[in-house]
């Protein structure tokens, strides 16, 4: 490589922004199912909940901040091979 020619290297990372957006819906996610298990216990139980409601909460959170968290990183990872195939003009197909 040339001194004088800019490094035009490829980085799978996928920029600042995307990733700390990816990081606000896996929260929200999260927020929104712990939202949804608590809402499903409550009607389910009476008298004494707190156990339940408590493991509504936790299961619809991890459920729910899990599946937005899988597809935050496909959606990632397809980004960054859309970009790739943008940057590169030999990748193009047709």
């Amino acid at each position: 490589m040339q001194p004088d020619t800019p490094d035009t290297s490829l980085s799978a990372i996928p920029s600042r922004l995307s990733r700390a957006l990816a990081f606000v819906a896996i929260c929200i996610g999260g927020l929104s199912g712990g939202l949804i298990g608590y809402a499903v216990v409550d009607l389910q139980c009476s008298g004494d909940c707190s156990v339940p409601l408590g493991l509504g909460i936790l299961a619809g959170a991890l459920l729910c901040a899990g599946g937005t968290a899988i597809v935050s990183v496909l959606v990632l990872r397809a980004q960054g091979e859309w970009r790739e195939l943008h940057d590169s003009p030999s990748k193009r197909f047709g």
